[in-house]
């Protein structure tokens, strides 16, 4: 092939395309003709890259190529009824449909770690054995309560946020091994037990539970929901349904848990901003739970009354409710 003729005779096709794909504003007719040019470009780049062995002028039209091809399928940008679609129908379905799989590890972690603060509270000698008596001696006395303003709030809020979104995310992506959420709830309820076993040993019943219970009952929920998910698609694995091979019975948990883990993203911020901003404000305690639980009262509803509703309208989402973006060809004429 004849380099220099091949280029020649086709250059101005390819600044004209140069010329529309960098054009702000194209009528109809352009539009059209963008589509061409894009389309003869990607042919004249096939043979070139085939037979040219110039690498820049094919590096070049590599770049033009792409970038009309960016103008041509235009950015994608958020659909807001996709996002409402989310929050209202796929979201609190995910989470409906779930449901006894995050119950029965909520009762199980509270049926765990209140045993054992009932057995460190009846045993203060085991206390020592967990964190040493100099440390529950500084726990009761001003650890716990001081652990709530030792930062500032909103640095405090953003901490919790991640640490728990980790936990969370941790849960979901192991579920498929099933030990790894057990080890990880183990952890948690032990930490619970310890230092509520602690604290009411020392008679601070009422310091531990006004403090835990105002952010203690979404946040929670919120790692029962994770591990509750995980261990749904862990199970898919095991015991998949009788109409899906289990490759396919994993795939559909892992997008519904996908979906799961967009919302926790949002639980948690709020739980973090409850335990930052209430948990340690100067209210009566009465008042910091009642804020508390009416958190969890309205994420129960959202989980369990609208879900309920959003998963009877219509049958699990084959792409497992994942957002969708909306793009608008670049170049539509405005």
């Amino acid at each position: 092939m004849d380099l220099d003729a091949y280029v020649a005779e086709h250059t101005a096709e390819w600044r004209r395309l140069a010329r529309l794909t960098g054009q702000r504003r194209l009528a109809a007719a352009e539009v059209d003709e963008l589509v061409v040019l894009y389309q003869r470009a990607a042919t004249h780049l096939s043979v070139l890259r085939s037979r040219s062995p110039d690498p820049a002028l094919v590096n070049h039209l590599s770049h033009l190529v792409l970038a009309a091809r960016a103008r041509i399928t235009g950015r994608p940008r958020p659909s807001w009824a996709a996002v409402r679609r989310f929050l209202l129908a796929d979201l609190p379905a995910a989470l409906y449909r779930a449901w006894p799989w995050w119950c029965a590890v909520a009762t199980g972690f509270s049926a765990l770690s209140g045993f054992l603060i009932w057995f460190v509270a009846g045993h203060p000698e085991t206390a020592a054995a967990f964190i040493g008596e100099d440390a529950a001696a500084d726990l009761v006395d001003s650890g716990f309560a001081g652990y709530y303003t030792e930062f500032t709030a909103p640095t405090f809020a953003f901490h919790l946020w991640t640490h728990n979104a980790w936990i969370a995310a941790q849960c979901l992506a192991s579920g498929v091994l099933i030990v790894p959420v057990f080890w990880l709830l183990w952890q948690n309820a032990l930490n619970l037990g310890v230092v509520g076993g602690v604290m009411i040993s020392y008679g601070r019943a009422d310091v531990f539970f006004g403090l835990i219970t105002p952010h203690g009952l979404l946040e929670l929920t919120g790692i029962f929901v994770a591990a509750g998910v995980g261990l749904r698609t862990g199970w898919a694995w095991i015991a998949p349904p009788a109409h899906l091979s289990r490759g396919r019975a994993v795939a559909e948990a892992g997008r519904s848990a996908i979906v799961v883990a967009v919302g926790l993203v949002g639980l948690f911020a709020v739980s973090a901003l409850l335990e930052a901003f209430v948990t340690p404000a100067p209210l009566p305690v009465a008042v910091r739970v009642a804020v508390g639980a009416a958190a969890w009262l309205a994420f129960l509803a959202y989980a369990l009354v609208l879900g309920r509703r959003a998963a009877n309208v219509s049958p699990p989402p084959a792409d497992g409710g994942v957002i969708r973006t909306e793009s608008t060809p670049a170049g539509t004429p405005s």
